[in-house]
């Protein structure tokens, strides 16, 4: 185990920039997941880390030492690929083995190593067997069984269940959770799947065009979005985002969203007359139903459904606004809304998020962070 600091790392492929001035640590044991959108920089920086590409600017150390002119080979660490990189002709066993024998460790030493590793990762039966014999989840445990075999500093994983179907993806994703809570090792795993990025991360680094939006827990990145960009990423689906504008700042204050004005605490930093984005998550929307004396207030919007999925636990509403603003409702159970129907909302107020017109969050207290 390991921990590891990046200290303004910068890439530059001749003129053109892709990573700027990232600067991270991350703690010994430490789960870290890299996300963001298709081209955000996430897998160059794992490459950098890893000795896979040289950097530009910058230093990367590993227990305070650095080893930014060290090649891949003498960081003591494992990658593990999206593609499995497995040798077609050479057993699991040989597979998982081949880099220590490369290391030119004793044989009993290997065939321990490779036992434990298998025992593990529920791979002892598949062990005299070649990888086209294996399933794609079978190959993908093989790949980080090979990693684990190596006892490195630090796992790197690049996107390694992107070739898995949906049902593999959720069970591999519980093995790598369980792997990483029985070996306790520093791991950073790159990902445009957020969902996989909540469920597995200890802290999410969030990108966007090589830099850093914003890193935290997920609970943190989740209630607690510093921009609108990391409000739209987080979340699944993502969070709703209308225009408003401030009448009244203050613990009493209020908003006007779609021509109505509803009441609201609103930050003493903003003032009437200031153009706002409200971030409201499905979640956070509740169906007024015409009768109902616990919903009796009056609503805070009226949206047309264009669309109601049914998933018999919970029912998801696609909707729009007057002034034709996409909305989107999560309900637990089961509702007889459809197509075209008018609804009213009710807005939940404590996890109500204001961005300004920089598209910055908000902080609803002196004493909140917004990391």
């Amino acid at each position: 185990m390991a921990d590891l600091k990046l200290v303004g790392i910068t890439k530059s492929y001749g003129g053109l920039a892709v990573i700027h001035g990232i600067d991270l640590a991350v703690r010994d044991g430490e789960f870290v997941v890299f996300v963001g959108p298709s081209g955000c920089g996430k897998s160059t920086l794992l490459r950098i880390i890893a000795g896979l590409e040289e950097v530009t600017g910058g230093d990367i150390l590993i227990d305070g030492v650095s080893v930014t002119r060290l090649p891949a080979s003498d960081r003591g660490l494992a990658m593990v690929f999206q593609s499995y990189a497995l040798y077609p002709h050479m057993s699991v066993r040989k597979n998982m083995g081949f880099a220590l024998e490369n290391m030119r460790l004793p044989v009993a030493e290997i065939a321990s190593r490779v036992e434990r590793a298998a025992s593990m990762l529920q791979l002892t039966p598949y062990l005299e067997r070649k990888p086209k014999a294996l399933s794609g989840g079978q190959r993908q445990r093989v790949a980080i069984g090979r990693a684990i075999v190596r006892d490195p500093k630090i796992f790197l994983f690049d996107e390694p269940l992107s070739n898995l179907d949906a049902e593999l993806r959720v069970a591999t994703r519980k093995e790598l959770a369980a792997l990483h809570a029985e070996i306790g090792s520093t791991m950073i795993y790159v990902t445009h799947d957020q969902v996989e990025a909540m469920t597995l991360a200890d802290r999410i680094v969030v990108l966007r065009a090589g830099r850093i939006e914003q890193t935290g827990t997920p609970l943190d990145l989740y209630n607690r979005p510093a921009n609108l960009f990391v409000a739209g990423f987080i979340g699944s689906p993502r969070m709703n985002t209308l225009p408003a504008t401030v009448v009244t700042a203050g613990p009493d204050g209020g908003m006007m969203l779609a021509g109505r004005e509803i009441a609201a605490a609103v930050p003493d930093t903003l003032k009437p007359g200031d153009a706002v984005t409200l971030g409201i998550r499905p979640e956070h929307l509740a169906t007024v139903i015409p009768g109902d004396a616990g919903r009796s207030q009056a609503s805070d919007l009226t949206v047309t459904v264009d669309l109601a999925e049914q998933l018999g636990s919970e029912t998801y509403l696609y909707a729009q606004t007057a002034d034709g603003n996409p909305v989107t409702i999560r309900q637990a159970g089961q509702i007889t809304i459809t197509r075209g129907n008018r609804i009213d909302l009710l807005i939940q107020r404590d996890a109500l998020h204001v961005f300004n017109s920089a598209g910055l969050r908000v902080a609803q207290s002196a004493t909140e962070t917004l990391g």
